[in-house]
């Protein structure tokens, strides 16, 4: 059992994983580290001697590896990694050594990082940029709340096609168009409450009328808002003998 064990631990020392890990891999093992782009880069990194060119070949194969790579290997083909990190749109953002044109034509394919890269790096576009994350109701809500000379309005219509964050916009944006907001927030029962709690200048009317559609938050809202018609929220509560009863018991 002993001599298996042995000659497993041996064969275990032969893979090129083991080797770029333990500081073994030699020039030998160019060709076959070349072949996978995480390897590549390592062999790059830690063998003198390394081709430089070949190994960038390897890592370019995959976005992130060829931002690693322009990264941390000095002689590294700057343009030939943006080229390959810019497949991928986090790759693009990250990449700093950049024609930032050709970054963001990438990050913008995608909302999230069209937010970051207007946030992040200067001399974005923040036209552009904003129109790319204005795809998502979350990254145009982000956009507005962070990024200077965001378009409120154009964030805003947005954002109004989702309940929750026209909440948000409107508690968080300053120059929200707050009856815009109310509107779309109000297709929500819970939301059109935290509506009417939180937001200044919220119709408490519109809120009332689309809280009292569910009995919880008919109850909440007859408790915790100020202004509330008790008597319409007391109707939306006697939907369900619970809230009812709370609502007898609590609010009277």
């Amino acid at each position: 059992m002993m001599k298996i064990l042995e000659k497993s631990a041996e064969e275990v020392k032969q893979t090129l994983g083991y080797k770029l890990k333990n500081g073994l891999a030699t020039l030998a093992d160019e060709e076959e580290a070349c072949k996978k782009p995480k390897w590549a880069y390592l062999f790059a990194i830690n063998v003198n001697g390394a081709d430089i060119r070949r190994c960038e070949e390897g890592a370019c194969k995959d976005p992130e590896w060829a931002y690693r790579f322009a990264l941390y290997i000095k002689r590294a083909n700057i343009e030939k990694c943006q080229e390959a990190a810019c497949k991928n749109p986090f790759w693009a953002y990250a990449f700093e050594r950049a024609n930032i044109e050709k970054c963001q034509e990438a990050a913008c394919k995608d909302p999230e990082y069209a937010y970051y890269f207007a946030r992040e790096v200067k001399g974005a576009d923040i036209r552009r940029c904003e129109e790319a994350a204005c795809k998502d109701p979350i990254w145009a809500y982000v956009f507005a709340k962070d990024i200077n000379r965001a378009d409120i309005r154009r964030c805003e219509e947005v954002v109004c096609k989702n309940s929750k964050y026209a909440y948000w916009f409107a508690k968080d944006i300053k120059g929200a168009n707050i009856e815009k907001c109310c509107e779309a927030a109000c297709k929500d029962p819970y939301l059109a409450y935290l509506f009417a709690l939180a937001v200044k200048g919220a119709d408490i009317r519109k809120c009332e009328e689309a809280a009292c559609k569910h009995p919880q938050y008919a109850y909440w809202f007859a408790k915790y808002v100020k202004g509330a018609d008790i008597e319409k929220c007391r109707k939306g509560a006697a939907s369900d003998e619970y809230w009812a009863e709370e609502f007898a018991g609590n609010i009277g």
